[in-house]
């Protein structure tokens, strides 16, 4: 599934669509999330939860030599293989960019499908950046 979004634009913090400001961030988010993001290089976080909520794992993968994040087969396998019902994707950039790139995009979309193959849900996929992040579920991408 390809998700669409309209050309780039300057962020100015008012007009994105689905931009939560860091003061609005739920404690998912702000508590255990954004720690998890170094200043100077993309990290990408899968976190999964059971069918109540609860958080089970939390798989981590960072980015390669050309700085972005790939998902290798075995974080899945260690995220779905303890039985997870949803998975949240989160990662940062750097750049101080909310707006997802098209990689973001594409990465989303075939992750999307490839959970929902398996009768997983994808709840939502974060992009943050000091000021705040942007929410897929938000903008409804997703």
């Amino acid at each position: 599934m390809a998700l669409a979004f309209p050309p780039a634009r300057p962020f100015d913090g008012t007009t994105l669509s689905g931009f939560v400001d860091r003061d609005a961030e739920d404690a998912v988010a702000r508590d255990l999330l954004r720690a998890e993001f170094p200043a100077d290089r993309e990290r990408l976080i899968l976190a999964g939860f059971d069918g109540f909520g609860r958080l089970m794992r939390i798989e981590c993968c960072e980015g390669g030599i050309d700085g972005r994040c790939t998902i290798a087969p075995a974080c899945w396998h260690r995220l779905i293989g303890r039985g997870a019902a949803t998975v949240l994707m989160a990662h940062n950039h750097p750049s101080g960019c909310a707006y997802p790139s098209e990689a973001d995009l594409t990465t989303t979309g075939e992750a999307m499908d490839f959970l929902r193959r398996i009768a997983v849900d994808l709840t939502d996929h974060l992009i943050f950046v000091d000021h705040g992040h942007f929410s897929f579920r938000r903008a409804q991408l997703l």
